[in-house]
């Protein structure tokens, strides 16, 4: 059943041992982050059989790592023996755009990727941060004319805050002061407001109840205000999905396998269902092989990994009939990580910590597309400090003018590469547009004849490398702590930083235009489905949780009780909207604050 709660891989010396069995179930979830922990739940209220494979480990709290230092708790990397909830991953530019794609500039797609691993997936390493989109996501011309989909989603954004457990951060910490004189300088002072986080605040320490699910659900502890719900939340305040969808789920009959990679999904040889090939994460010489038969198959392992497999098995044509536009409308959420550093003996002598409060807490608008929030890391995290850098804006000869201003001024840029008490000092900048720009994922073969995952440019604006509203916000920010405006270090060269990869496997109303129907059904294959952040149609402007989930929370109503009739029109008929399905055996209470209110 894969590693279990309380053991940690990395620590293990026991080999895995080769196991070949067929196991039978109705549906398998291929992650366990926001999009598959809702599924996961939601079908088995439906009486379907449900196995959750899940690439990392699972974590207790007390197992997450005390600060990003902790490498092997902290940094994905299995070949190193890392099992972290952060991945982190360079995803390459082809340059222009391939034939036939909606694109065609030169401007390079190169992007770093930050995303999470582990039972609970983004949510064991995201800032808790829970917004609706902003209008222009819901009139994107991708998916505007096939619903109304502001009216449809609205009731399942209301179940997610609820399950979620959503409330407005309350306290105003010394960062949220610096951003708010920040946007008064920029005039935009009045879009200045409190952030929507899922966190259980209660009494600092205080340990309670089960607030959200009628005693459904687990005890929880109030919040201690550190910082640290980056590095994983070790004090049980972090409403992580392990302490909602999953825990439910898995109490209700869903099974959850860690350390579990699936390598392959491709119709069963019966004609009927999927076959799909998993092996123990990490492992080598490759162990633990299993083959498991599923009538239906949910891909929810994050925008990129559930690329990386429909575009493996379109290629191993194990899947053929995927929709050409698998890759396209690839987006960054148009982001730039930036951040304003104090130099060391100026916070010490000025007593500053940007570590108190949630990971975010507040934020304003520049202009309506744009959206700038403070972000920080706890005591003694500073290993992200590693990809910072001086601020330089872009355009021509950006590499060489980057270069010019740490050579012009190296006793000021010096003391960004220490990174001693960086997460006390610094105020990380986070900036997102809901701006129509995306890239073209492709699956091309390397030099060395291995195939890997690499950007074009693609539909619309070319993806942002810099966006000079942030830029300005941020040396705003420099003068407003005394610090030091910065960027990240990948910047220079054009390659942005996004935490919130989005899209390529896109919501449209046909195969020529989409990947899944806007039932979230893959085309050309009856029996997928893609319920995660790839199924995302166009940049949000906003932390996209909250929308994945959402997203999730209507598809699954969608489906018929187990061995009842499908309402759903059948795949590839036009679209028509029908009414949500009630599960024929909830796990909340219906007098809980979360129960199903649609």
């Amino acid at each position: 059943m894969g590693q279990s709660a309380g053991t940690d891989p990395t620590d293990s010396t026991e080999p895995p041992v080769d196991v070949d069995v067929d196991v039978d179930v109705d549906v398998v979830v291929i992650g366990s982050g926001f999009g598959g922990s809702v599924a996961a739940l939601r079908l088995v209220e439906k009486g379907y059989s449900v196995l959750v494979l899940e690439a990392g480990r699972r974590f207790a709290d007390h197992e997450l790592p005390k600060t990003s230092w902790r490498i092997r708790r902290f940094l994905w990397a299995p070949a190193l023996r890392c099992y972290g909830i952060q991945r982190i991953t360079l995803l390459r530019s082809t340059g222009r755009a391939a034939p036939g794609e909606h694109g065609g500039g030169t401007a390079p797609a190169k992007v770093l990727v930050l995303s999470g691993a582990g039972v609970g997936g983004g949510s064991l390493v995201y800032a808790n941060t829970l917004y609706e989109p902003l209008p222009a996501f819901y009139a994107d011309p991708q998916w505007r004319e096939i619903t109304d989909w502001q009216g449809e989603l609205a009731p399942h954004y209301d179940q997610a805050k609820r399950m979620l457990g959503v409330t407005t951060y309350p306290k105003e910490t010394a960062a949220d002061r610096a951003m708010r004189a920040v946007a008064d300088r920029m005039g935009v002072g009045h879009t200045f407001h409190a952030t929507p986080v899922g966190v259980h605040l209660g009494r600092p320490g205080e340990r309670v109840a089960d607030p959200y699910f009628g005693g459904a659900g687990p005890e929880r502890t109030g919040c201690l205000h550190c910082g640290a719900c980056m590095t994983g939340c070790r004090h049980g305040a972090k409403n992580s999905l392990v302490k909602n969808y999953l825990w439910l789920a898995e109490r209700h009959g869903a099974q959850v396998r860690p350390l579990t990679t699936v390598t392959s999904v491709r119709p069963a040889p019966s004609g009927t269902g999927y076959e799909i090939e998993t092996v123990r994460t990490g492992a080598w010489p490759v162990r633990h092989r299993q083959r498991i038969r599923a009538g239906q198959v949910v891909f929810a392992a994050g925008a990129l990994q559930t690329q990386r497999l429909l575009h493996r098995m379109r290629a191993a044509g194990a899947l053929p009939h995927l929709s050409p536009r698998l890759g396209a409308l690839t987006r960054t959420n148009s982001e730039a990580i930036l951040g304003a550093t104090v130099p060391v003996r100026a916070a010490r002598r000025g007593g500053l910590d940007f570590t108190d409060g949630v990971a975010i807490t507040s934020s304003f608008h520049p202009d309506p597309a744009t959206h700038v929030e403070p972000v920080r890391y706890g005591h003694g995290a500073n290993l992200m400090g590693l990809l910072q850098s001086a601020l330089v804006d872009g355009g021509p000869r950006r590499v060489r003018r980057w270069l010019g201003i740490l050579a012009r001024r190296p006793l000021t840029y010096l003391p960004l590469l220490s990174v001693r008490d960086w997460s006390r000092r610094t105020v990380i900048a986070l900036v997102m547009q809901s701006l129509d720009n995306s890239l073209t994922v492709h699956y091309r073969r390397g030099r060395f004849g291995r195939h890997r995952l690499a950007t074009a440019p693609g539909h619309g604006a070319g993806n942002p490398t810099w966006i000079p509203a942030g830029n300005r916000a941020v040396r705003l920010l420099a003068e407003q702590i005394g610090g030091i405006p910065g960027g990240s270090v990948t910047e220079p060269f054009d390659m942005p930083v996004t935490a919130h990869l989005l899209g390529g496997a896109v919501i449209g109303a046909t195969a020529a235009e989409g990947v899944v129907d806007p039932y979230h059904r893959v085309f050309g294959h009856p029996g997928l489905h893609v319920v995660d952040g790839a199924a995302v149609s166009a940049n949000l402007g906003v932390n996209p949780s909250l929308t994945i989930v959402a997203q999730a929370e209507r598809a699954i109503s969608l489906w018929p009780n187990r061995g009842a009739p499908d309402l759903r029109p059948p795949l590839g008929a036009a679209y028509a909207r029908i009414p949500p399905t009630p599960p024929s055996r909830p796990a909340v209470p219906p007098d809980a604050p979360a129960a199903l209110r649609w």
